[in-house]
């Protein structure tokens, strides 16, 4: 590995990211609609049949935040191609919401999964919240469409949270409750309070805020369960024979710390009075360094059993990235270098181990030995959000950009 670069500098993370987004510019467009969601480490499309709601939605995140960073027309058209590709492919127009899951089939797409996700639906409030930052005047009136949306379909008063997941018609509500789609939710409203000024959005933010990483944490011992029943009970044995789930795994998420850490921080600086939040986001972020970091081979691990023992200690791209961004919003803050130190470590590791010089954008999963568990570089779901959005994250910390 040559010298490592300044981390510290804009200039460096803003060129990551648009590195990264070489790699799927222009060859995730299908010129049929919508995206590619399946790649090699190089590139290589492995399925191009299946289109994923969380991938679908990711795009236009990506392709806005890089038409707003770079200015490069194509990634206005890349925008408008993938929004396009949700509006038209993934709403059901029979019951309205968005489908989970899309198979092509010839010149149509089919529903392989309609079940409809308060997780997916959150980030189609993101995507709508971006595309309207990018200059997409259209999308204006979709981001309180979605917002209204939620409300009506998984919006729980009584818990203060969104429910998690209703049938493809909703008329069945499951009765599993989870944080994930909350935190996500909460990432959402934020943009769709930077995108229209609506205060309602920051509001809604914070009480999912409040609600998460306060009244929940208190049931389970001060830190955040990513499992419940019906009744906002944490449920200790969800998915214990499943822990590697994609969207739901079991344990105490480290990576899920620091991201509710960065959010902490970014609504503190929305307004209002949160003198719970700096506090909770140092102390989600020490226990996932304390706890999460791998002392012989580096890295985050990527889950914690209730007695905050490691009992999954793969690596994943989105832990160390959503982490440099937490540790360097709470290094800005407070002024502690202990957070800047953890944000080099982080970084370090992750240009050593996770990115992809050659090709491009981030490997996905590591083992404790910071070896490949496949060449599967972005399955459904990835896209490198998470890794072009903590580069974006760190570039607002670092110079006070308006971009934010």
């Amino acid at each position: 590995m040559s010298k490592l670069p300044d981390f510290r500098s804009r200039a460096v993370l803003l060129a990551h990211a648009r590195h990264s987004m070489r790699f799927y510019h222009p060859r995730c467009i299908d010129p049929s609609g919508g995206m590619y969601h399946f790649f090699k480490d190089d590139g290589t499309v492995y399925d191009d049949r299946q289109r994923h709601l969380v991938s679908s939605t990711r795009f236009v995140f990506t392709y806005a935040m890089a038409y707003r960073y770079f200015r490069d027309p194509v990634y206005r058209d890349g925008l408008a191609h993938a929004v396009r590709f949700l509006r038209d492919a993934h709403v059901d127009t029979t019951h309205g919401g968005y489908h989970w899951l899309l198979g092509k089939h010839a010149d149509r797409y089919e529903v392989l999964d309609g079940t409809k996700h308060a997780y997916g639906h959150a980030f189609v409030l993101l995507a709508y919240a971006h595309a309207v930052m990018a200059g997409m005047d259209e999308a204006r009136p979709w981001v309180a469409e979605a917002f209204d949306l939620m409300e009506r379909r998984f919006w729980d008063p009584q818990a203060g949270l969104y429910a998690d997941e209703a049938s493809a018609d909703w008329q069945m509500l499951s009765p599993y409750r989870g944080q994930n789609a909350n935190m996500h939710a909460c990432e959402a409203l934020l943009a769709a309070f930077k995108a229209t000024g609506d205060a309602r959005y920051r509001d809604r933010a914070q009480l999912l805020a409040y609600n998460v990483t306060q009244r929940q944490a208190e049931r389970c011992g001060g830190l955040i369960w990513e499992h419940y029943d019906a009744q906002w009970q944490p449920d200790w044995r969800f998915n214990i024979d499943n822990p590697a789930h994609l969207f739901r795994p079991w344990g105490y998420q480290p990576g899920h710390f620091t991201e509710w850490a960065k959010l902490l921080l970014q609504l503190e600086a929305r307004g209002g009075s949160l003198d719970w939040a700096l506090p909770t986001a140092e102390r989600l972020f020490r226990v996932a360094v304390d706890k999460g970091w791998d002392a012989e081979h580096g890295g985050l691990q990527y889950s914690l059993a209730p007695d905050l023992s490691v009992c999954d200690a793969d690596k994943y791209f989105w832990v160390q990235a959503e982490s440099a961004a937490a540790a360097a919003l709470l290094g800005a803050r407070t002024g502690n270098a202990f957070y800047w130190d953890w944000y080099q470590r982080l970084w370090t590791y992750s240009w050593t181990h996770f990115v992809d010089h050659e090709h491009g954008a981030w490997y996905r999963i590591l083992d404790r030995q910071n070896r490949k568990l496949s060449d599967e570089k972005s399955p459904a779901g990835k896209v490198d959000y998470h890794t072009m959005g903590a580069c974006y994250d760190i570039a607002v910390v670092l110079e006070g950009t308006p971009h934010a």
